[in-house]
């Protein structure tokens, strides 16, 4: 954990420590196919299924916790030994979501709910398997940047695939339903080739994994207590909603900037992650993982602060003013994606590799899952109120992981 040797930048050796190039393809792929969607269910269930918003919006809920639920079962099927069948699985879950998205009647509520939870059960499932996989095929500090590497990459395809989408929309319901079967052929074609790649793990044998739960118990070689760096991970992921919620809701609907400012400050957040995400993750592999998770804390408490300041400023100037911290967030928010998963990763031991990730995923899911409404809680309160309240949380959060 404390190894100070630095990664290179080797596009050859990245790509197959990724999975290869066809696992990047089918990242690609199922990236464009879930920004062409997922980002616009909402609004299909509204235009398309001439459903209220609230309704939409409660089974997409409902689908987000159920596909959370599954995720110790997903562990178990991963320290089983699948990898590659797993993250295909996630993807052909989504399939069946987006069909049975298409054969819904207009009005019907309760049905939508089955796509959303299919939806939500793939999209829950993907991160724990795809860090699996490449933990199989790549170990070090060059499994972290291939990590960086695939959400990199994937954060390429879901911004190209909302652009497509967002050009596409002016069709209306024609358009939404078009989109919706180009997603169920992109998740189709990205199940097939993942399934082709054919990655397998080893799995444990009984005297092996009896061994290593002793050692658990008490021995020198125990797995690291992971309930705090869990914990802490909840009001980490806050990060991740901050520009496509926290930021929107304080300038338009607060500040009365334009709907413009929240567009830019998303554009910068995702061109920022998709070129930075493995240059600074490989920068900063000098450094113990855990150092790095603690720093991203810092950065993300001192750019919440940041905001806190930015909206007390000249009314003419707040807009300017929270775009340039929130460049500041997304170096936050780069240097704890590419440092928690890689550092979980690290600490899990091999034969409970897939529940440990597992449980992390919950944590990221949960923390993703509530904070719409903590966000949406705090922030008529005023701005000490949200963002002093995300800056106290987040700095208790990087001390559970330094302690």
């Amino acid at each position: 954990m404390a190894s100070t040797t630095r990664t290179q930048i080797r596009p050859r050796a990245l790509l197959h420590a990724s999975g290869g190039p066809r696992y990047a393809v089918a990242l690609t792929v199922d990236a464009i196919g879930t920004g062409l969607l997922r980002p616009f269910l909402l609004l299909y269930g509204v235009v398309v299924l001439r459903l209220s918003a609230p309704e939409a919006g409660i089974a997409m809920t409902v689908g987000i916790v159920v596909g959370l639920l599954c995720m110790p079962a997903v562990g178990r099927w991963l320290d089983r030994g699948a990898r590659s069948t797993v993250v295909a699985a996630s993807m052909l879950v989504r399939v069946l979501g987006v069909v049975l998205l298409l054969a819904i009647p207009e009005g019907s509520a309760a049905l939508f709910t089955m796509p959303a939870l299919f939806l939500g059960v793939g999209n829950q499932t993907w991160p724990a398997a795809h860090a699996a996989l490449v933990a199989t095929v790549a170990h070090g500090r060059e499994r972290d940047a291939a990590l960086a590497a695939g959400r990199a990459l994937r954060n390429a395809g879901l911004g190209a695939g909302a652009l497509l989408a967002t050009v596409c929309l002016a069709g209306g319901t024609t358009a939404l339903r078009s989109l919706a079967v180009v997603t169920a052929l992109a998740y189709l074609v990205a199940a097939a080739l993942t399934w082709s790649v054919r990655v397998h793990a080893r799995p444990a044998s009984p005297a092996a994994v009896a061994v290593a739960v002793a050692a658990e118990d008490g021995g020198a070689e125990s797995a690291p207590r992971m309930g705090a760096l869990l914990a802490a991970n909840v009001i980490y992921a806050f990060c991740l909603n901050i520009p496509e919620i926290a930021l929107p809701l304080v300038l338009v609907t607060q500040m009365h900037a334009s709907p413009m400012w929240p567009a830019v400050i998303f554009v910068a957040n995702t061109m920022l992650v998709v070129t930075l995400q493995v240059p600074v993750t490989v920068l900063l592999s000098r450094f113990p993982r855990r150092s790095v998770l603690v720093v991203a804390g810092a950065v993300l408490t001192a750019s919440y602060l940041g905001f806190l300041a930015a909206v007390s400023i000249g009314q003419e100037w707040v807009a300017p003013a929270v775009a340039v911290v929130s460049v500041l967030c997304t170096f936050g928010e780069i240097i704890y994606a590419g440092s928690a998963t890689a550092l979980v990763t690290a600490l899990a031991p091999a034969h409970a590799l897939g529940r440990v990730l597992a449980r992390f995923q919950l944590s990221t899911g949960f923390g993703l899952a509530v904070s719409p409404a903590a966000l949406t809680a705090l922030a008529p309160h005023g701005p000490v109120a949200l963002w002093g309240g995300l800056a106290a949380g987040t700095l208790l959060a990087a001390c559970a992981v330094a302690a």
